[in-house]
Order: C-alpha cells, then structure tokens, then sequence
C-alpha cells in the first residue's frame, strides 16, 4: 500500500507557488509629498571646531539651584562668511534638538569647573536654545584633559578675533575724525594766511599813500 504522504495530489499542492510566502506586493502611495529642502541656518557659516562633548546648564530657578544635564553631541564653533560673526552651537545627538546657541563675545571667559581639567565653566547673556534671548551659567565636559585643552585654544582664538573686529570699525572712525580734523586745521591756516595777505597788502598801500 502506498504511504499517503507521497499521494500526487499533495505533493503538487506542497509545490503549488513556492515564492508565495515571500510575496511583497508593492502599492503606489495615494499622496506624492515633494521633497523638502530643509535648511539649518548654517549654511552660510565656517566650522572653525568641532568636538564630541556633554552640556550642563545651571539651574538658578530650582531650590535648591543646581547643574541640569542639557545634553550630549558635537559642539561647534561657526564664522558667519559675511558678517564675520563667530557662535558656539550645539546639537543633541539623534533629535538633533539645539540645546546651546549664542555668539562669542570677547568678555567672555572660560573657568575650569570644580577644578576638573576636562570640564569648562562660562556665563553668556544671550543665548538662543529656546529661541528666546536667555542669560544662562553653562558648563561643558569633554572626554579628556586633550580636548578640553583644545576646545580653549579655539574659543580664546575666537575671542581674539571678534574682539579685533569690534576694534576695527572705532579705528576706521577715529582715523576718519582725524582726516576730517586735519583738513579743517589746513583750511583754517590757508584763512589765516589769506587774511594775513590781505593785511600786508593794506600796510603796504597806506605807505604809499603817506610817501606820496
């Protein structure tokens, strides 16, 4: 007698479409989206530096005050090409959310937090992260001493920078007054000296007179 399981019947049924189970069908989408060109604002800046690091804000509000983790990614120090403007800003990783944005100011000035040689204290009185003009005690930590030191070396180099920038203009100013003061002073001894003439001539035309 035959064994059931090798009737014909089953066996065709068993090697019916075999690409069955790995069917994908493939269905058009109702609504075509257009792509996006999505712009992060930095577009029309320099990377000047670039460092994997961990942000801490302080949080004067709570009681008592204390240092709140605002978030770990690449910080990043940007020269806008045009205004020559120079901001520290940094991402948190995957959300990409900004969790540090403001510009580098020449008062500004780095402290090593709690003694620690990876880790950087500062004060800035604007900065942007929640889109709104926020006065705010940051601090950041990087991997190792190394890093730190180099992220220093950049911000000091920054700062050097704009503060020469901020110069430059008063300079051209004051040159500018200078100029201006200078041709003042020459046209005021041409009149002098024209008025001086002008007395000599009178001396000179009443001697005349007084021979005759």
């Amino acid at each position: 007698m035959a064994d059931p399981k090798d009737t014909p019947e089953e066996h065709e049924t068993s090697t019916d479409n075999p690409d069955e189970t790995n069917h994908d069908p493939h269905f058009e989408p109702i609504v075509s989206l257009p792509e996006q060109d999505v712009r992060t604002l930095e577009e029309d800046e320099e990377e000047l530096f670039r460092m994997r690091a961990k942000l801490y804000r302080f949080a004067s509000e709570n009681d008592p005050p204390e240092w709140k983790e605002r978030g770990t990614g690449d910080v990043k120090l940007l020269r806008h090409k045009e205004k020559g403007t120079i901001r520290l800003l940094m991402r948190r990783d995957r959300t990409l959310k900004i969790c540090a944005n403001h510009h580098i100011m020449p008062l500004m000035e780095l402290r090593p937090n709690a003694g620690s040689d990876r880790a950087w204290v500062w004060n800035t009185h604007a900065d942007f992260a929640d889109e709104e003009p926020k006065a705010e005690l940051l601090a950041i930590r990087f991997l190792n001493a190394e890093n730190a030191q180099k992220f220093k070396v950049k911000f000091d180099e920054c700062k050097e920078e704009i503060g020469k920038s901020q110069e430059a203009p008063a300079n051209a100013v004051n040159a500018n007054n200078v100029a201006e003061e200078l041709g003042e002073l020459s046209i005021n001894k041409e009149a002098i000296k024209t008025k001086d003439g002008e007395k000599e001539e009178e001396k000179k035309e009443e001697k005349a007179g007084e021979e005759k």
